[in-house]
């Protein structure tokens, strides 16, 4: 990979090869043809730079997907709020829970789960969500595959929409009990209308958190 690089940019070669410990840059691997460093940068290529003439200003959420875990005692209002946001901004949505058959929400309604959280981990969205009573939250907490649902999406960038009873879990992950107060990636739904959460999605990530964390 490290010498493929090399034929695309050699400060990025270096940098990737410093992270993976590489003492030396290995040589550039043969191309079929020439490489050429005169074009012009593509915004289509950049997530920072795709879709910002979007809605408002602010880019395009519409067309990804938000991945929302969810445990027995969830809110239900705030979980229809959070479909109805997604659904009129165009975004597709699954319903991830700790077991594939589903869960019981607030108001006894079950929900049926598109994925199970061991099977699902928040790399395959484009932001997610934590829908969690306190008790489904304390048992989400002792589940490595839940812990990393949030972890990899904090290193990931990803915006995550939250609601109070999900501080076990954020506490287990190793997180602040209510992150918010210090990244402010992660929107409180218990707070902020579900459509909040989405406007802030529209910017795709959370890039002040990896600077943060470079800091």
């Amino acid at each position: 990979m490290v010498a493929g690089l090399r034929n695309v940019d050699e400060a990025l070669a270096a940098k990737v090869a410093d992270g993976l410990g590489l003492r030396e840059l290995p040589a550039p691997t043969a191309p079929a043809r020439e490489p050429r460093h005169d074009l012009p940068a593509s915004p289509a290529l950049s997530i920072l730079g795709r879709d910002q003439g979007g809605r408002n200003g602010q880019g395009d959420f519409a067309g990804r997907k938000l991945g929302i875990l969810v445990t027995n005692g969830a809110d239900a209002e705030t979980l229809a709020g959070l479909r109805a946001a997604a659904a009129e901004e165009g975004v597709t949505v699954e319903i991830v829970a700790p077991a594939v058959g589903g869960v019981d929400v607030s108001d006894g309604t079950r929900v049926r789960a598109d994925q199970q959280v061991d099977g699902a981990p928040s790399v395959l969205y484009d932001a997610v969500a934590i829908l969690a009573s306190p008790g489904g939250a304390r048992s989400l907490a002792a589940r490595p595959t839940a812990r990393d649902f949030v972890t990899d999406a904090v290193a990931h960038c990803k915006f995550i929409g939250y609601t109070s009873g999900a501080a076990v879990l954020f506490e287990a992950a190793g997180l602040p009990m209510d992150p918010a107060g210090e990244d402010e990636g992660f929107i409180s739904l218990s707070e902020y209308p579900a459509a909040v959460f989405i406007a802030r999605c529209r910017e795709l990530r959370f890039w002040d958190r990896q600077f943060a964390a470079a800091g």
